[in-house]
């Protein structure tokens, strides 16, 4: 059964900003989907088994931290 994360992060104003947390979210082993919803600067994170700390590194590592 796939899982899903739900993080805000703030710092996302762009579409450039939507593919770099996306890129980097996918890359994370067990990520099936990535939803990056800028309006509510919402992203969700689906797949199995989910790590919520290389989840956050990943967004880190895109250049945003996750609230």
């Amino acid at each position: 059964m796939s899982e899903t994360a739900t993080y805000r992060v703030p710092g996302m104003t762009c579409e450039h900003c939507k593919a770099a947390v996306t890129e980097e979210l996918s890359a994370v082993t067990g990520v099936d989907a990535v939803v990056v919803d800028l309006e509510s600067k919402v992203v969700q994170v689906s797949g199995e088994p989910l790590d919520d700390v290389a989840l956050r590194a990943a967004i880190a590592e895109a250049g945003y931290e996750a609230a």
